[in-house]
Order: C-alpha cells, then structure tokens, then sequence
C-alpha cells in the first residue's frame, strides 16, 4: 500500500458466506432465528415475520403499527437479499433492525456529525512513521484483554462516544494492566464540543458527535468516569460529572497516515483504536466477513472500534497480508458476530483508514 497525504487521527492510547440455497430460498434469511430442526416445511414473509418478532420480543401498540412494520420487514428481506447479491463473503439477513426502514436505522444508530468530517485537532501532533516489515499475520486486542465487553448503545446516536471510551479503555488497560470500562454517558451529558470550521460537528448526545472532539473533551475536562459511577442511559441527560472520580484521561493527540500498513502498525503497538465507517451494511448484516463491491468511502456516518485483524477462513487472492479488520460495535451482543464486524482491509473498504480517531498518551487516576 502506498502512503497518502491525508491523514487519519488514530487513537494511540496508549463483517458472510455465499448463500447456498436448499428448498425454500427464504430459508438462509431466517437461519439465524429458527433452529436448524425447525427449518423444514417452506416458509413466509408472515413466518419470518412471526420468528422475528418472538426472537428479539417485538410487540407493536396497534394492528396498525403492527401491518406498517410488517411491510417495512419484507422490504429488508428484499434488501437483505440484495446485500447478499452485493456483499457475497458476508452473510445478510433478518436481524434485530428489520423492522426499521433505512432512514429510522440511521436516526437511531447512527451518530457522526457533519457527515463525519475530519479536521485535525489542534493539540494533535503528527505520529512518526512505524515499521511495518514485522507485522504479525494476526492480531487481536480482545485476546490480550484489553477490550471490555460489547456494550449496547440503545435507539440514541451516541456511537461516537462508545467509540471513544473503547480507545481510552484500551490505553488505560496497555498502561495499568487494569481493564476498566469508562462512562460513554458523560459524554452523552456532558461533552458539546464543537469545531466552528466544520458544519454540523458539534458533540450532541444522542444526536450525534465526533471522536476527535471527544478527545478534545477529555482533555479539557480532565478526564472520565467509569461506567460504574456514571450509568448510561441511553437518552440525553444534565451533566453531573464528578472530578474527584476520574479513572483516566488523554493527555495529547496524534495523528497517524491513512496507509492500512501503519494503521495495523499503531494498533498493534499502542492498542485499539476509535475509527469512523460507512455503516450502509451493517443493518442486514449476519456475520463472516463484509467486502462489499460498492461502499462509500467519503461518508462516514458511524463510530466503531478497531481491536485487530486477521485471515483465517477467508483469503482471497487479492488480499494476502490482512485479510480483514475486527471491529467492535456498540449495538450489543445480539448484533453481527457476538457484536462485532468483520470489513475486508486493503482498500479503505467503507472509508475505514479515513477517519481513524485517537489519542498519543494518557493519564489515570489510580481508583
């Protein structure tokens, strides 16, 4: 991979199977939520519909409401099988999102301001470029144990946040050896930074925010909270941050190249890192991994967190080195692979190395 001359923020603190199809061709769309015993006589758009709401427990106020969402689910099952057409080393189907049209998936989900714009912070300083020549084919962070468990952002577009926390647990646990989970509800309440040199970016809560400002948050404020002490919520709430309570905080910015060489480079030697996505995928998405031939790589519009790569089990030809990024979500367990997605690497697959947000050091407070 040749370098670029845009620049990425990295926090250095410091997503699919080929459908084979076998009777009734429903059936891999709803393999997920019916066991495999069940999966004989020919199935509906009305049983699917049935399995899916027993599944993720839905219940709808009217017949009304009830019929709408049973509209809006067979269109996901049409785009769902679109997705499988277009992104055919994923597996897509019914998840805990299908009955939320495209545009309700967003507003609740999703969360980065200004289209996810980046502008450099001004306390970022420009990382060194790192030796790639010894990279490990493989690489995870949850195996060393500095990723905490998935965590569910509920229907509020605090992405960013959850994020954020990911980068600074992280960093916290390379630096104390304690794995401590930080409170993305602080944030949530408390953070409304804005950069004025870009439209829309101002941190929001549930409307939305960026890492980068986050950071810049943390930094000023003096840091953050754990989870235990500062509850999320999931809604927009006042601020009632504590200073006395501080688990950990940043203490400067850096910046690191978009090439996916030194991105895989500073994830490796400085621990997981915040980075920005297209997310256009991910409603129907099941699981394996996500290698989409159309994705936008200009619009990122949901915050996640990078914890390694890898290539066991899917090694196409053209991608020899690190086949795939592991990304951990904030949608909970019972979304994608136990939560996580894994996004083919090698071409900014979904604007991936655009926007990869983080910090160079930080600071703790011993609890």
């Amino acid at each position: 991979m040749k370098n670029k001359n845009i620049f990425s923020l990295i926090l250095i603190l410091s997503v699919t199977v080929t459908v084979t199809v076998t009777g009734n061709e429903e059936d891999p769309l709803i393999r997920q939520v019916v066991p495999e015993q069940e999966q004989q006589e020919p199935t509906t758009d009305h049983h699917h519909f049935t399995l899916f709401k027993t599944k993720f427990k839905r219940t709808y106020a009217t017949q009304e409401e009830h019929d709408y969402r049973f509209t809006v689910f067979k269109a996901n099952l049409r785009r769902a099988k679109r997705h499988q057409i277009l992104d055919p080393t994923a597996q897509h189907g019914v998840t805990k999102f299908s009955d939320l049209t495209p545009a309700e998936f967003r507003r609740r989900y999703l969360g980065l301001s200004g289209g996810g714009k980046i502008k450099l912070p001004s306390d970022a300083n420009k990382a060194p470029i790192l030796p790639t020549s010894d990279l490990p084919e493989e690489f995870d962070w949850r195996e060393k144990g500095a990723v905490t468990p998935v965590k569910n952002q509920g229907s509020c577009g605090s992405c960013w946040s959850f994020s954020t926390t990911g980068a600074l647990e992280g960093s916290h646990f390379l630096q104390t050896g304690e794995l401590v989970s930080l409170s993305e509800q602080q944030l949530v309440d408390c953070d409304h930074e804005c950069d004025p040199a870009e439209y829309n970016s101002c941190d929001s809560g549930c409307n939305g925010g960026l890492m980068n400002n986050a950071f810049e948050y943390i930094l000023k404020s003096g840091g953050l909270q754990k989870e235990e002490d500062y509850p999320y919520t999931g809604k927009d709430g006042t601020c009632h941050f504590d200073k006395s309570k501080i688990a950990a905080s940043v203490a400067n910015f850096s910046v690191v190249s978009t090439d996916e060489d030194q991105i895989a480079a500073n994830l490796v030697k400085n621990g997981p890192l915040a980075i920005g996505i297209n997310a256009a995928w991910m409603q129907t998405y099941i699981g394996q991994v996500s290698c989409p031939y159309i994705c936008s790589k200009q619009k990122m519009d949901h915050g996640v967190l990078l914890v390694g790569y890898g290539s066991a089990g899917y090694a196409p030809l053209r991608f020899k080195d690190k086949p795939y990024w592991i990304i951990k979500n904030s949608w909970g367990a019972d979304w994608g692979e136990e939560g996580y997605y894994k996004l083919c690497s090698g071409y900014n697959a979904c604007g991936m190395d655009t926007m990869v947000s983080a910090v160079v050091s930080t600071k703790f407070t011993a609890t």
